[in-house]
């Protein structure tokens, strides 16, 4: 398990587009266009077998339930090499969904090319952009990792959220994700 922290890509950055296969969905393409929230978009690129995205999917699926009745839409990208690592093709993809009960999208990324232009670096890696697509909040869900008995909350995220929502700036203060890196071809 490595420990690799996210590269923290510049505030004010426009999500870079991106139409993906949806491996759910018979991998039917979907874009960020027909995906995106009315008032923001979370994106995050995860993978299946990575225990820093084991340790927090089921916050992330209790989030997504809190938050996208209010506009905010998650977006998940996997973008590892599944030759090297079968544990994370498109039809594990789909059991590890069903598995965890999460229903945002979860996009597969075979080329690598959207994770090299979000500067993605790990899983998971958190990138929340605004009704506009700027960016406005990269880093950590929240203080909580594998092994280190800190309660997950999804606190960061939710400090993201809840700012957009009321219209507030954004903490200065912003901590890189941790997690393992993403699985380059």
């Amino acid at each position: 398990m490595a420990n690799t922290p996210s590269n923290m890509l510049a505030l004010g950055t426009k999500a870079p587009f991106f139409e993906l296969p949806n491996p759910a969905q018979s991998s039917e393409i979907s874009s960020l266009n027909d995906l995106k929230g009315e008032r923001g978009t979370l994106i995050i690129f995860m993978c299946n077998h990575c225990p820093f995205v084991q340790h927090v999917i089921d916050k992330l699926a209790e989030l997504y339930d809190d938050y996208r009745e209010r506009g905010i839409e998650f977006i998940a990208i996997n973008p590892n090499d599944a030759e090297k690592y079968p544990a994370d093709a498109p039809d594990k993809m789909v059991e590890f969904q069903m598995e965890k009960k999460f229903d945002f999208p979860y996009l597969y990324d075979e080329s690598q090319a959207i994770a090299k232009a979000y500067d993605a670096s790990c899983t998971p890696d958190f990138f929340f952009f605004d009704d506009k697509l700027d960016l406005i909040y990269r880093g950590q869900m929240d203080d909580s990792r594998p092994g280190n008995t800190k309660e997950i909350t999804g606190e960061d995220l939710i400090i993201a959220f809840e700012n957009l929502l009321a219209g507030e700036p954004q903490e200065e203060l912003q901590r890189p994700s941790m997690g393992c890196n993403i699985k380059w071809k």
